[in-house]
């Protein structure tokens, strides 16, 4: 405790940002130089199954209808598993690489030249919201700063007219674990992520309907006399002077978010090429347009963008979670997801932007190889799944990792969400080791004591 006392006072266990009270997301530099400047998360909440999308296994095709090897009885979070069922849908070699992808998502499979797989991720909990917990914070228990909050901590944003971090919510709903997927935990307020849609406005952005324009204006600038002179009386009280940077910027984004939101400016193609004008299938052209918010949001500066797809609602009617009659939920599902992400990755690319925006498909979890018993539907698994990245600085076409023949478990170069979380740090330029905040007695880490950057992945 003396020695930690000694090297905390000679600031050698930290390397925390240095940051102006008055400017909170003004662009800071890391720790070294950076690959990404920006980062998209798509986030599949409810469990994405790698079985029947990614993880291409000839063996348990072959095997389908038969006891897993040495797990014949195994009870897993919903009870006991059956035989072992073969993907529902076919796998076939995609893009020039010849990658295995199945129809289930035919558009992303089509850009695996594009893609960086990680077929080898483990994570610590088989539930919902503690699976998104680890996923998005690291940690299984709330209260603990998300990878976005992190990261525009350490680096802050590139536009002060928007936040540095923004959550885009599923059009249908929030997933499992709500805020806590962008919460700032015990980060200063200001980094907390900002959730957008293109459905609904930012909560709390507009001025009450009875309130003119005019009378909003003199009302900010009396407020603004006030809290200045206050700052002025009170030259130490920095808390006061984040809160006037974030009444500022919330002022600012007035103007700034209906103009970014505002889709009526891209082409037709455009539109197409997501398939954000499809009349057949609103939540899809919805969930499209999510995704060129995303796009959009990131050519204005914004650092960090979550992008849910799936809401929790009970039986996983609006996610992932697959457990009674999977294929015609994933049939459902599948049609909004995959069109929009192709369609995005597709976009990065040709606009340039993709030589330094990281583009990351994740999920809490996966699934298993087997139904459980008495269902047309697959349990948690929690001991290998699939998740990619794609953009600055990775390798592709590559696949990294792999689990057993039957895509039950993590087997080669098995992976932690500590060490993903790490990756995309040092992509970022940051050195998720030093990279901490003081909290009650201890320097807080996104990954603990634990994670190392996947080196054999970067170019």
């Amino acid at each position: 405790m003396a020695l930690a006392g000694l090297l905390q006072a000679d600031g050698r266990l930290a390397a925390a940002p240095v940051i102006d009270p008055t400017r909170p997301a003004a662009p800071r530099t890391g720790h070294h130089a950076p690959r990404a400047k920006n980062v998209i998360v798509v986030f599949c909440a409810g469990a994405f199954s790698q079985v029947d999308s990614f993880d291409h296994k000839p063996e348990l095709i072959k095997r389908d209808g038969q006891p897993l090897p040495g797990n014949e009885r195994l009870v897993t979070f919903q009870g006991e598993n059956g035989n072992l069922q073969r993907p529902l849908w076919t796998f076939r070699p995609r893009g020039h690489c010849g990658k295995m992808v199945s129809d289930m998502v035919p558009h992303m499979g089509n850009q695996s030249d594009s893609i960086c797989y990680l077929h080898s991720l483990t994570t610590k909990t088989n539930t919902h919201g503690p699976g998104e917990n680890v996923m998005s914070t690291g940690f299984v228990p709330d209260g603990f700063p998300s990878i976005g909050a992190w990261s525009s901590y350490a680096l802050g944003s590139e536009t002060q007219d928007l936040p540095s971090f923004v959550a885009i919510e599923d059009p249908r709903g929030n997933p499992q674990a709500g805020p806590n997927n962008w919460t700032c935990g015990f980060l200063p307020a200001q980094f907390q992520g900002t959730p957008f849609s293109t459905t609904k406005p930012v909560r709390y952005l507009q001025r009450p309907r009875n309130t003119t324009t005019g009378q909003d204006l003199a009302a900010r600038r009396v407020l603004g006399q006030l809290n200045r002179r206050y700052a002025e009386r009170f030259p130490g009280d920095t808390e006061l002077v984040a809160r006037l940077a974030s009444y500022e910027l919330a002022a600012r984004m007035q103007l700034s978010v209906p103009r970014v939101t505002d889709l009526r400016s891209e082409t037709k193609e455009t539109l197409a090429l997501y398939g954000a004008d499809d009349p057949q299938n609103k939540i899809k052209a919805q969930f499209a347009r999510n995704c060129i918010l995303a796009r959009r949001l990131v050519e204005q500066g914004v650092r960090f963008v979550q992008l849910f797809n799936g809401a929790y609602a009970s039986g996983g009617r609006l996610n992932w979670d697959g457990h009674n009659k999977l294929k015609p939920q994933y049939d459902h599902h599948s049609e909004i997801l995959d069109q929009p992400v192709a369609g995005l990755l597709i976009d990065l690319a040709r606009r340039g932007m993709l030589q330094d925006t990281l583009l990351v498909f994740c999920t809490e979890f996966g699934r298993l190889p087997m139904f459980q018993r008495g269902t047309l539907g697959r349990d948690h698994n929690p001991r290998g799944f699939t998740c990619w990245l794609a953009g600055a600085g990775v390798k592709a076409p590559f696949s990294y990792g792999a689990t057993d023949d039957f895509s039950f478990a993590a087997a080669e170069n098995v992976l932690t969400v500590h060490d993903f979380h790490a990756t995309i740090l040092h992509l970022l330029g940051l050195d998720h080791e030093q990279l901490t905040f003081y909290h009650n007695g201890l320097q807080r880490r996104l990954t603990d004591v634990h994670g190392k950057v996947i080196q054999d992945i970067l170019v």
